[in-house]
């Protein structure tokens, strides 16, 4: 993510408190909702008044200034909508196959074998 500072202003960010950069280019805090208790309304901290450029997300850097990041425009795209013509699906037939003749393994009956008389 490359990013570019666009004004220092070296703030001291308070816990509990969430810092952004408003509409007109100030900095500004609002305290963070925690549980079941409300947020506060935004306070302004620092006047700046920066020119927000568009496809730019701004933000408070680790140092208290204020830096921009180009926002990143990906994702799926859309389909155009088109209308679809309800089409029947038509029953296909499965043609019949021949089973190959396989032998099969028969089993030799038993003889008995006539015992030759001996003299």
């Amino acid at each position: 993510m490359a990013t570019k500072k666009v004004a220092k202003v070296g703030i001291k960010k308070e816990k509990g408190y969430l810092y952004f950069v408003d509409k007109n280019g100030d900095i500004s805090a609002a305290k963070m909702a925690r549980g079941k208790k409300k947020g506060g309304s935004p306070k302004k901290v620092a006047k700046v008044g920066i020119k927000k450029e568009s496809g730019y997300l701004y933000f408070i850097d680790k140092n208290g200034d204020i830096s921009a990041a180009k926002m990143v425009r990906g994702g799926k795209k859309k389909k155009k909508a088109t209308k679809k013509k309800a089409t029947k699906k038509r029953a296909t037939k499965k043609k019949a196959t021949k089973k190959k003749a396989t032998k099969k393994a028969t089993k030799k009956k038993a003889t008995k074998k006539k015992a030759k008389k001996r003299k």
